[in-house]
C-alpha cells in the first residue's frame, strides 16, 4: 500500500511496438511528465496513469496488475490502466481535448461549436466510466490516509469519486490549464459543468497555476453553485463541504535543465545550428502545433517585421520548432497545414540564395530544442490562452542574454511580465514591433532582463511545487 500517489493522464513513460513485437520504453512527453518524474522517484510515489498506445497495453498485459514497476521495468513505482481503447477514445479526444480543453482556453468558434446533442452523451459517459477507472485504481492502491495528487482536466471527476469509495484519504487536484470565466464555462451543459466542479470539490485542496485561473475557478463555484466562497482566505464552501483553493506556481529545475542541455547530443545540434544560421541573429520559438499556441499569427508577425524593416532581411533568421499535437483530431491537422503554409509563404517571398528567413521544424527532437534555447537572441511565447508555459520559463534559464517577447494572456506573465517584452496575442503589428525590440535591444539590457527571468523560473521547481501541496493534505 502506498502513502502518496499521483494520478495523470500520461505517465513517466511510454512504450513502443516494434514490427518484430518486442517493446522498448522511453521518458514520457510534456509539461507535466516533466515536472513530476524526478520528484516522483525520490519520494516513492506510486504514479497511476492510462496506457495511450499499443505499446503501453502490450506493456500492462504483460504485468501483474498493471504494476510495470513489478515486471522488471525501470520505471519508479508505477501502475498503467488498460482502458478500453473506445472508452479511452471518446473521454480522451472528444471530452477532454475536444471540449474541456477548448472551454478552459476560451477556443470555439461559438456561431458554429459546441454542439452538445445525443453523441456527446454517449461520449460524457466515458468520461465518466474513465475517470471512475483512476478513482478504482487509487482507491485499491493507497495506504490509509494516504495523500492522493490528481492531475489535469481529464481528472476532473476523480476526486469526488475517491471520496466516496475512500473517505480516509486527503485528496488534491491540480489545474494545469488555465480555467475559463463563468461566461464561458456555461457554454458547457447545465449538469455537466456541475459535475465537474463537484468532482473537483471533492478534493480537499484544489490547486492552480495563477491567482487568475483560481479566481475564476472560485466565480464558477459560486455562479453555477451558488457555493459559499471565501476569496480572501481562499475556500469554496458546498454540500457541507470546504476545500481550500491554492495557488502553486510550476517552475524549473534549472541545475538539471542546465545539465541535460550541456550534453555532447545538445552541443551538436548547436554546432549544426551555427552553421545553417551563420552570424545571423536568432529568433526562436518551441510549441506543439496547438491551437492555444498561436503559431500562425506569430508567423504573421515575422512576415510584417520583415515587410516593415527591409534593413533586417539577411541579418536575422527565425527558428520556429512547431511540433505535432493531436493529429487524431481534424482541427489540429489542419491548424498544422496552416503553419506549414504561413511558412512556406515566407520563404516564398523573402528567401534568396544565401539566405532562409525561416526554419519550419516539425520533427520533434528535444536536444535540438535545448540547442536553440541556448543560441536564442530573441524567444516568441505568444499563446492566446495558457495555463502557465514552460518554455517561457526554460528559455531564459538556458539564454539568460536572450530577450523574451510574452503574451499576456500566458500564466507565466503574472511572474516573468515585469522583465519581458509582453504582447496582446492578437495584435500582429505590436507583435511584429516586439520582435524589432528585441532585436535591438542592447546585449547588457537583454542580460540584465535574462538574469531576472532566470530567478523567477526557478523560484519554485518541480520538488517545491509537489511539496507545497502535499504540505497543504497535512
Amino acid at each position: 500500500m502506498n502513502a502518496i500517489l499521483v494520478a495523470s493522464n500520461r505517465g513517466p513513460v511510454s512504450f513502443i511496438l516494434s514490427e518484430d513485437g518486442s517493446l522498448s520504453m522511453r521518458r514520457g512527453g510534456g509539461g507535466l511528465v516533466s515536472g513530476l518524474s524526478e520528484v516522483a522517484k525520490d519520494l516513492n510515489v506510486l504514479w497511476v496513469c492510462a496506457a495511450l498506445s499499443d505499446g503501453d497495453r502490450g506493456a500492462v498485459r504483460l504485468a501483474p496488475g498493471g504494476r510495470l514497476d513489478q515486471a522488471g521495468y525501470d520505471t519508479g513505482a508505477l501502475r498503467m490502466l488498460d482502458i478500453p481503447p473506445a472508452t479511452f477514445h471518446r473521454a480522451y479526444n472528444a471530452v477532454a481535448n475536444s471540449t474541456l480543453w477548448f472551454v478552459h482556453h476560451l477556443l470555439y468558434d461559438t456561431p458554429n461549436m459546441p454542439h452538445f446533442d445525443a453523441r456527446f452523451r454517449r461520449e460524457w459517459e466515458s468520461y465518466q466510466a474513465y475517470n471512475e477507472a483512476f478513482a478504482m485504481a487509487l482507491a485499491e492502491e493507497a495506504a490509509h490516509g494516504a495523500r492522493v495528487m490528481v492531475q489535469d482536466y481529464h481528472l476532473s471527476l476523480v476526486p469526488a469519486m475517491l471520496r466516496g469509495e475512500r473517505p480516509d484519504l486527503r485528496v488534491a487536484h491540480f489545474s494545469h490549464t488555465p480555467w475559463a470565466p463563468p461566461e464561458y464555462f456555461a457554454l458547457l451543459p447545465d449538469d455537466v459543468g456541475t459535475e465537474l466542479l463537484e468532482g473537483i470539490l471533492g478534493a480537499d485542496h484544489a490547486g492552480f497555476l495563477t491567482a487568475r485561473w483560481a479566481g475564476a475557478f472560485m466565480d464558477c463555484c459560486e455562479t453555477v453553485l451558488g457555493a459559499q466562497v471565501d476569496r480572501r482566505g481562499r475556500t469554496v464552501t458546498h454540500a457541507g463541504r470546504t476545500t481550500r483553493i491554492g495557488v502553486h506556481s510550476l517552475g524549473v529545475d534549472g541545475e538539471a535543465l542546465w545539465t541535460r542541455a550541456s550534453e555532447p547530443d545538445v552541443e551538436s545540434h548547436m554546432a549544426a545550428l551555427r552553421d545553417q544560421v551563420g552570424d545571423r541573429m536568432l529568433i526562436v520559438r518551441i510549441d506543439r502545433t496547438e491551437l492555444s499556441k498561436n503559431i500562425v499569427r506569430g508567423l504573421a508577425a515575422y512576415r510584417e517585421f520583415l515587410a516593415t524593416h527591409p534593413e533586417w532581411h539577411g541579418r536575422v533568421v527565425h527558428l520556429a520548432f512547431a511540433y505535432p499535437s493531436r493529429h487524431d483530431l481534424p482541427e489540429y491537422r489542419e491548424y498544422t497545414a496552416a503553419v506549414q503554409r504561413s511558412a512556406k509563404e515566407i520563404e516564398d517571398e523573402y528567401g534568396t540564395e544565401d539566405w532562409d528567413p525561416l526554419i519550419l521544424n516539425v520533427n520533434d527532437d528535444y536536444p535540438r530544442s535545448l540547442a536553440a534555447y541556448r543560441l536564442a537572441d530573441v524567444l516568441l511565447v505568444n499563446p492566446i490562452r495558457d495555463g502557465m508555459n514552460l518554455v517561457a520559463k526554460e528559455g531564459p534559464i538556458l539564454s539568460p542574454r536572450s530577450a523574451l517577447i510574452l503574451s499576456r494572456e500566458a500564466g507565466a506573465a503574472a511572474e516573468l511580465g515585469e522583465h519581458a517584452l509582453t504582447v496582446n496575442p492578437y495584435d500582429v503589428s505590436a507583435t511584429a514591433s516586439a520582435l524589432r525590440e528585441g532585436l535591438v535591444m542592447s546585449e547588457g539590457e537583454r542580460l540584465r532582463r535574462g538574469t531576472l527571468l532566470a530567478a523567477a523560473a526557478t523560484a519554485l521547481p518541480p520538488h517545491l511545487w509537489f511539496a507545497d501541496q502535499l504540505a497543504a493534505l497535512k
